[in-house]
């Protein structure tokens, strides 16, 4: 894949978080690239203070350092600041490390050599996975901590994941034919300034949970039906009123969704139901919200997957450098923030539909689903490991954005959170998922009960789908392997697939 800096899409990242592509920046990147590098080494080569070059950094800004020992403060500056702690990242965001690196380095506005983005890329597509401690970047002046790591294994002292285990780096480097970078004056700066890790963790959260919510749509169908709900409230008038983007096409995703069902038309004429609970009818406004919030951060992310975020910038065209604040990941920190929201409302209204179905006063199902209730408990319990997850969600959903604490001796007085922002989501979407799963296991146990009538085409493909894992439950039985079962089709793609099959659907987030 052909890297043009700053012209990333939603797809091409798609596409390296899914790993298997080999990456190349546009060589025509490489004038700016090298005009950057050229203006660094001049103020490496001069008497003028230039912070990060021949400077300290954060409060030792003022600490002058000589000119032989500058490729040390660089090498330094790696050193020192690889102290995350935790477990390490997933791959996939390492990956998208690397290449929003190498991408952001590709502007020409950082000061490095070629050969520093050449060493990311070459490690990238050498399938080499540095191994970066996931805690301790605050969001601000870069995820230095993560990034740090990054780039020791790059330098052949740290880490990497090979088969899932830690091992040196130098013995990875050598084996893919990689020399280990040396850096140069600014080169460990502009390689540790930042918001690559808060950013991928982020895209990984967003791409993640895409066949999540396309699953929560095909369960929420599913239990409209189940329940005997009706579609009006999806009529298109309705929502045009409104003017809500994701409003109007998650009403739309709906009506596709139940286009064909007997069991709509069984209860036409003869239902003395006026109005169903918000669970099944607000579903459009609710999920439609979640939608506009998850475009927006798309949105966003992407904006800052093409943004040039170190410290300080170099602009050749006047050969000069100015210290800014790019590395401060607020736009990330609130966009994630937003995104948890998100996530955690669509597993909220899935375990409302899940209390709604068990409710046989509401539903007029039998009680928790069960033919024989009372004997059998049925999904009695399952609704409450939906309940506690949703509960769950709600804390983890508290905006991290507004938690700054000052680092670096009051000089980084104010930081953003981002990086904790977005690996937050991960078990989010987890928890959200089981919330899923459980909800089309108890959908599919409600559709049972009203046969011979069938659901529609796209549903019934559905509810067969679990069918082939999960048989019904008459009776009661280990329930736990089922849920596992059903939330692997809500997080695998399966249902997602269901969903995408429906033609004419507007895209989920469009690519930006």
């Amino acid at each position: 894949m052909l890297i043009r800096p700053g012209r990333l899409t939603l797809e091409e990242l798609q596409a390296i978080h899914a790993g298997g592509q080999p990456l190349l920046i546009d060589p025509l990147a490489l004038p700016d690239i090298r005009a950057s590098a050229a203006v660094v080494q001049r103020a490496a080569d001069g008497d003028a203070p230039v912070y990060g070059v021949n400077t300290g950094f954060g409060k030792l800004a003022s600490t002058r350092i000589s000119r032989e020992q500058l490729a040390t403060l660089q090498l330094n500056l790696i050193r020192s600041h690889s102290v995350g702690v935790g477990e390490p990242l997933a791959p996939a965001v390492v990956r998208l490390m690397l290449a929003l690196k190498a991408a952001s380095l590709a502007r020409g506005h950082s000061g490095v050599r070629p050969e520093v983005i050449d060493t990311l890329l070459a490690v990238h597509n050498a399938g080499l996975v540095p191994w970066v401690p996931s805690q301790g970047s605050v969001g601000a002046s870069g995820d230095l901590a993560p990034l740090a790591h990054m780039t020791l294994a790059l330098l052949g002292e740290g880490e990497m994941l090979v088969d899932g285990a830690r091992k040196p780096a130098a013995p990875a480097l050598l084996a893919a034919g990689i020399a280990p970078l040396a850096l140069q004056a600014k080169e460990g700066l502009a390689l540790i300034n930042g918001t690559q890790t808060s950013t991928a963790l982020a895209l990984h959260a967003l791409l993640t949970f895409e066949p999540v919510l396309e699953s929560a749509l095909v369960i929420g169908a599913l239990t409209v039906d189940a329940a005997k709900g009706s579609d009006g409230p999806f009529d298109p008038r309705i929502h045009a009123l409104r003017g809500q983007p994701g409003q109007i096409d998650v009403a739309q995703y709906y009506r596709a969704l139940l286009a064909g069902s007997s069991i709509r038309r069984s209860h036409l004429e003869g239902d003395d139901r006026v109005q169903d609970p918000y669970s099944l009818r607000c579903q459009p406004q609710v999920v439609g919200a979640c939608l506009d919030q998850l475009r927006h951060a798309a949105l966003v992310l992407v904006r800052e997957a093409n943004a040039v975020t170190d410290n300080p910038l170099v602009f050749a065209e006047d050969g000069m450098m100015i210290s800014g604040g790019n590395f401060h990941a607020e736009p990330v920190a609130l966009a994630a923030d937003g995104m948890a929201v998100a996530i955690a409302e669509v597993g909220a209204i899935a375990e409302r539909r899940i209390a709604m179905l068990i409710d046989a006063g509401v539903s007029r199902l039998p009680p928790f689903l069960s033919a024989d209730a009372g004997l059998n408990s049925g999904f009695m319990i399952a609704h409450v490991t939906a309940a506690s997850l949703a509960s769950e969600n709600k804390s983890l959903a508290h905006p991290a954005s507004v938690d700054s604490l000052p680092t670096s001796a009051n000089q980084e007085d104010h930081v953003s959170m981002a990086t904790f922002a977005a690996r937050r989501l991960q078990p989010m979407i987890r928890n959200t998922a089981h919330i899923l799963g459980i909800e089309l296991l108890a959908g599919a146990q409600g559709i049972d009960f009203l046969r011979p009538l069938t659901s529609s085409p796209a549903l019934e493909q559905a509810h067969t789908l679990l069918r082939q894992h999960c048989p019904a439950m008459p009776t009661d039985r280990y329930l736990a392997p089922d849920i596992e079962a059903a939330t692997a089709l809500v997080t695998d793609g399966a249902l997602s697939r269901v969903f995408r099959s429906l033609a004419g659907l507007p895209a989920l987030w469009t690519p930006a």
